[in-house]
């Protein structure tokens, strides 16, 4: 690993540990133990180190998004595997993570729409056409591609309390097991047919 690769990894770590303004280029410097001046020879401020950071999480999980995106599959197989992949990098991938949770509850406009246009927005444009191929007209694509991501995001966000909560099972924390209740509540929603 170079040292710019080092210095994201370090970063990525920190920012999700501590969110973007607890985190000083000083005490990155300090933490990657390099020089403020040399951190700054890489990044020219930390704006950009922040979002070269984010890429960084992303990049090392984007493979296997754009896999779902690019194999020739019914658009329900492609929502199927979309939703298995988000589920198993936010379960394996803490510090991508919290580093996402952290920037969503400091909901810090400028960097939202960073992170929107420069991070998410090819996965989350790819994730609506999915949904559009499935519901043609009938849904809102936008809202129904952001309650895809909120239902996985919450529900592993929610697994330190579910914990403690009647019902829990251990089998409630492994990725297939969310993945498919997920799909299943998108696909067929609460009520049983018989009921509708």
């Amino acid at each position: 690993m170079d040292s710019k690769e080092n210095i994201l990894q370090i970063a990525v770590t920190l920012f999700s540990k501590q969110g973007f303004d607890g985190v000083s280029m000083r005490d990155l410097a300090k933490a990657v133990n390099m020089s403020t001046a040399a951190v700054y020879h890489h990044f020219p401020n930390k704006h950009a180190l922040y979002l070269q950071a984010m890429h960084f999480a992303f990049a090392k999980q984007e493979s296997a998004f754009d896999e779902v995106w690019q194999a020739e599959l019914e658009a329900e197989e492609k929502l199927r595997r979309f939703v298995n992949c988000l589920t198993q990098v936010l379960t394996e991938d803490v510090d991508f993570r919290r580093f996402m949770q952290r920037e969503l509850l400091d909901a810090d406009d400028e960097r939202m729409q960073l992170l929107a246009k420069q991070v998410f927005q090819q996965q989350f444009t790819q994730l609506m056409t999915v949904i559009e191929q499935l519901s043609g007209s009938q849904q809102p694509v936008h809202f129904s591609a952001l309650s895809v991501i909120a239902l996985v995001c919450d529900i592993i966000q929610m697994q330190p309390l579910s914990r403690h909560l009647p019902g829990w099972q251990a089998e409630h924390e492994e990725v297939d097991f969310i993945a498919t209740h997920v799909l299943n509540l998108l696909m067929n929603g609460i009520k049983p047919k018989g009921n509708q």
